[in-house]
Parts: C-alpha cells; structure tokens; sequence
C-alpha cells in the first residue's frame, strides 16, 4: 500500500512529496534520426518515472549544434513556454542531454520551472538508490564533479554587484571559495572510496579459490531476478531502472559445484562519464571475474542497441575478452508481444530458431532463451552454467582435488 511519502516501501518523517509533471526535451543533431531521439526520451520517460516524475509532453528539435544559450533555440523555447503556461500542473522540464550552468539559468528564467538534464535525473535516482556507504561515497562523489564546472552559473546574481566603490568582484570570490570547497571535498571523497576499494580487495581475496561469475547488462533486464532464483537469496528487484546500485555476491552451489555469483549495477546509453568514473570500483566484480552472463531483455523493442551498449562498456573496462554467455531473457513477454495468435508451433519454433541463429554468430557460446520470472528454460540454464563453471575450474584451478 503506498504511504504517500518518499518514494520506496518505508515511511520517512519529512515533507509530504506532490506528484511530478514534466516535460521533455531532446535534441536531433547531425547524424542523429527523429527514431534514433523518440527512442532516447522513451528511455528518459521511464528514467523521469523511475525518479518520481509523470511526463506529460515531449518536445524535438532539429538542429547541427546546440544553442550555446537556449540549447534549442529560440522558437522552439517559446513553444514550450505557451505549453507550460498553459498547464499549470508541469513543474519541471527535462533534458535529454548535458546543460551548461549558462543555459540552466536562461532556461530557468524564461520557463520559470525547474529545468533538468538527463545527467542530474541519472545522479538523483543513484542517490535514492544507493544503501551502501561505498554507494553514497560514489554518488556524492559523482555529484560534486558534476556540479564543479556549473558553479559560476550558480553564482550569476553576484554579479550585479561588480561596479560599486568597495563591492568589487564578491561574485568572483564567492566562486573561487566554492570551488575550492568542492574541489577540497571531491580529494576527501576519492581517498574514502580509495579506503573501501581496498577493504573490499581484502574481502574478495578471503572468498578462496572459487569460480565468479558476474551478472552484466543493460539497466532493467532481470539480473536481480535470475540472481534471487540462482543464490535463492532476496536481492531487491524491481520494474525500474537501476533498482540495483550496490554489488551483491553470493555463493551459489549447482549439484555440489560451488561458485561465486554477483549481480552488478545496469549500464544505460549516455551514461555520464563522471558516474562511469566514480563507479568504476564497484566494477570491479566484473573485472576480476572469471564468466560474465550477459543478461538482454529480449522483448525491449532496442534490445541491439543495449547490447552494443552493454559490449562497449565491457571493452572500456578491459574485460571484453572473458568467456561471455549471453542470456536472452523475458522471452514470455517476446512471445506475447510479436507471436501472431494464427502462428502454428512449427512457425514459432522457426522464429525462435532464426532469433538465435543471429545472436549465435560472433558468440564464443551459444545464446539461451530464458524467462527468469516465469521460470522457463531454466533447468538448461542451471546444466549450462554448471559446464562452464566446470570448465572454469579445470583452467584455473587444475591442481585442486575436487569431489565433484
């Protein structure tokens, strides 16, 4: 039952929270299609609903390169001002790229609402997301570099008071204080998580000589799910991106064959850098484990496109070369969404076969389709995975007698 108070299952003293409207704003630039951007703000819409925010309208602009005031140029701002003016319920507008401090305060000025870009709407779901004192440290760490460069846009109405006798550049100098401040507390946070990196290398050396296997995907395709019914255990799952922030592990045992499995952070398309950056030794699971299952929600209609996201990443952390399985999950919902009620058996066990046959190409191990939710597939997945934990052994530890 909801409380109606902050967002999640318990109660917290505070301010009663009013609903959200927004309304988004993307950018098609050079190269870029009006599909390509349509797709970007669906992504938005869900990050906006993840966060507590209802969209109500979207707006698109063509243009080569941002305006370097309004981002979107003028006309396209007053369209959207007659829109806001006109529904007095809206109280934010998003952005679906970065925004400069400059165009933060024009924009704010002529829309008079909050305005949002996709890196802030990112930076404040981690923030109601992250449990752990390593996951707090990286965000607020993330969010102090974010807000570093934008700090003069904050300090504009200092400004006014350049001229007079006696009153000379107090703007500059609130700035400069301010920046020193964030800058002495970005150093205070990096050797904090410098500390907790190091504690959690001393925990993952006194795990033994076990297998690890590392659950990797995009954001909201069902690795906290296949984790619960893997380890048995209660990892948070939930409909929304980036339900998981803090890396779990557990030991899983499969007909006496122990490994360690870990469910990590979900990757999402323009993810900031500075987030990539703070998060990196939360990744480290993912570095220093021995098979990655890459989970894909296969009914998401841009399920290509999040696993090129998802390789991109796992090349940019330099573990694109370990044994990867690729785990098709949320067939159920496939099924519902693209079989034809008049498709026979032969005809669906043809689509499904040549669904496979193309993710098969390239792959060092053969694709599965499973449905984690409704339990399909999942006894193959189970006599799968075991194999290649096997087979991991048998490389990596050869001089170990093991019962099995």
């Amino acid at each position: 039952m909801s409380n109606g108070w902050n967002v999640g299952e318990k109660a917290q003293k505070g301010i009663l929270l009013e609903q959200e409207f927004a309304v988004l704003v993307g950018l098609i630039q050079k190269g870029e299609t009006e599909e390509q951007v349509n797709e970007y703000l669906d992504e938005l819409a869900f990050l906006a609903l993840t966060a507590g925010a209802i969209c109500l309208k979207r707006f698109t602009q063509k243009l080569i390169h941002p305006d370097s005031k309004t981002f979107i140029g003028k006309g396209k701002l007053e369209e959207i001002q007659a829109y806001v003016q006109s529904h007095e319920n809206v109280n934010m507008v998003i952005f679906d790229d970065d925004l400069t401090g400059k165009q933060v305060n024009i924009l704010e000025a002529f829309l008079k609402v909050k305005i949002i870009d996709r890196s802030t709407l990112i930076l404040d779901i981690f923030a109601s997301r992250a449990q752990t004192a390593q996951a707090k440290t990286q965000v607020e760490l993330a969010q102090m570099q974010y807000l570093l460069p934008r700090l003069r846009g904050l300090w504009t109405h200092l400004e006014r008071q350049k001229g007079g006798i006696g009153m000379r550049g107090p703007g500059e100098k609130e700035i400069e204080t301010d920046r020193r401040i964030v800058r002495d507390k970005v150093t205070l946070l990096r050797k904090k998580l410098e500390k907790i990196s190091l504690q959690n290398e001393t925990q993952r050396k006194s795990r033994g000589d076990l297998i690890r296997v590392a659950l990797v995907g995009y954001t909201n395709v069902g690795k906290s799910t296949l984790m619960n019914l893997l380890s048995k255990s209660d990892v948070f799952a939930e409909n929304k991106l980036f339900a998981t922030l803090d890396t779990t592990v557990r030991k899983v045992v499969l007909e006496d064959v122990p490994f360690l499995l870990s469910d990590t952070v979900g990757f999402i398309r323009k993810l900031p850098h500075h987030l990539v950056e703070s998060f990196k030794s939360t990744l480290d699971e993912v570095r220093e484990s021995d098979i990655l299952l890459h989970v894909v929600d296969i009914a998401h209609p841009q399920h290509e496109d999040h696993i090129g996201t998802v390789n991109q990443t796992l090349l940019d952390l330099g573990v694109a070369e370990k044994p990867t399985w690729l785990i098709l999950n949320k067939f159920d919902l496939y099924r519902e969404k693209y079989f034809d009620e008049l498709l026979d058996e032969e005809g669906k066990t043809e689509v499904v076969s040549s669904m496979l046959t193309k993710w098969v190409q390239g792959e060092l191990i053969e694709p599965l389709l499973i449905s984690a939710e409704k339990k399909e597939n999942m006894n193959v997945f189970r006599q799968k995975l075991l194999s290649l934990v096997k087979d991991q052994y048998k490389i990596r530890y050869p001089y170990q007698a093991k019962q099995w």
